[in-house]
């Protein structure tokens, strides 16, 4: 039986969706089976997963939360940092980056981004001040930043590192994990990501203090498991020692990041072979650049981000629209963060983003997923070359 394409917003023209999650009879098996114990949260499945995590990214801990914004934002309260300091973060990202720095009082400074869209070194350099605290790289798109020549600034200035790994679950610099340059890492497990929990995220460090905090943290502040409570003792007999918040990872989500567990090296090598193939056809395309690849670094290729150039004789936008006349999904990761009216009262910025305002007007992500078929991609393609000048 043909296997029908469904655009998750409903539109029956759409031959090649932008994202199709890779949910498994087997994930929905093993979610089914979760929701027949009696203990939802907080469980067994949740350490198996974190421990899965950790011995997969080379870490002592790996604590699950409930999604990657409130991994950033415990990272942050895990630093002690508050009201009156800054972070350097890049202007071209999503807003729960900037967003989780406000959450905890302090102010985010927009760095902008070099041509391959991660944050620039350079402007990491002007964007710090005797107020700097942390730098939060981003691994853009699946893509490792510069993150060697990031860590000696920090060194340098003794701020810490957070490292946004939101796009970028496998992917590698000479064998060590993305997250394990800094003190600690963060993830997203979004429906959108190399893989998913539907919603869910994750921190990663070898601090077993900031791991005991970010713990704890997540479930109210309270020093004590579910399962440590009710086996032991009186149950409501535990202590806060910070307050903390409702950012728990449950056990049906776990189990689901169990299985997922099984084939993120599968669905990465599958994200590599349809990036590989894009790029072989589009690489000498008039007015289009490709996304390039660093020998040293591992992509995982979360997105596939082309650049629409003057040559290509139409715009951007005029071309996102006609992909999408002819079915086709398309988006823009991101609109730079200094263009959203709460930035603009907020956020700090030290340089002008000339290289951030200028990509973001070229930049057009193309569909990519496990399962995305050489027939969707030769749609994509054969339309791409028809509207070049």
């Amino acid at each position: 039986m043909k296997k029908m394409i469904t655009d998750a917003f409903g539109d029956k023209s759409i031959k090649v969706p932008f994202i199709i999650p890779e949910i498994t009879k087997n994930d929905k098996h093993v979610v089914a089976s979760a929701l027949n114990s009696s203990l939802l949260t907080d469980g067994p499945k949740l350490r198996k997963f974190e421990a899965i995590f950790a011995k997969f990214t080379g870490v002592k801990f790996a604590v699950g939360v409930s999604n990657g914004t409130a991994a950033l934002h415990l990272s942050l309260k895990a630093l002690g940092i508050g009201k009156g300091d800054e972070v350097v973060i890049p202007d071209l990202t999503f807003v729960a980056t900037a967003s989780s720095v406000l959450l905890t009082g302090a102010t985010p400074v927009l760095a902008d981004v070099d041509d391959d869209l991660n944050i620039s070194i350079q402007s990491i350099k002007e964007s710090i001040t005797s107020r700097t605290k942390a730098i939060i790289p981003v691994h853009f798109a699946g893509k490792s930043c510069k993150i060697k020549e990031v860590s000696s600034i920090a060194r340098k200035n003794n701020v810490s590192i957070i490292e946004d790994c939101a796009h970028a679950i496998g992917a590698r610099i000479n064998k060590k994990h993305v997250g394990t340059f800094g003190q600690l890492g963060c993830f997203s497990f979004y429906p959108t990501k190399n893989f998913t929990t539907i919603e869910g995220g994750m921190v990663i460090t070898n601090s077993k203090k900031i791991a005991d905090f970010v713990r704890a943290a997540r479930n109210h502040g309270i020093s004590k498991t579910l399962t440590s409570r009710f086996s032991k003792g009186k149950p409501w007999d535990y202590d806060i020692h910070d307050p903390g918040y409702n950012y728990r990872l449950d056990e049906i989500r776990a189990a689901l990041g169990i299985n997922q567990m099984k084939r993120i090296g599968k669905m990465n090598r599958s994200r590599k072979k349809a990036a590989n193939y894009y790029t072989k056809k589009l690489e000498n395309v008039k007015g289009v650049i490709v996304p390039n690849e660093s020998n040293s670094a591992e992509h995982v290729h979360h997105l596939y981000v082309i650049k629409i150039t003057r040559k290509y004789g139409i715009t951007r936008d005029v071309l996102f629209q006609k992909l999408l006349r002819n079915g086709i999904r398309t988006s823009v990761h991101y609109k730079p963060l200094h263009k959203f009216t709460a930035m603009k009262k907020i956020a700090k910025k030290f340089n002008s983003l000339s290289n951030s305002k200028y990509v973001y007007s070229q930049i057009l992500s193309l569909p990519i997923y496990p399962s995305i078929s050489k027939k969707q991609q030769d749609l994509v393609i054969s339309c791409i070359e028809k509207y070049k000048a």
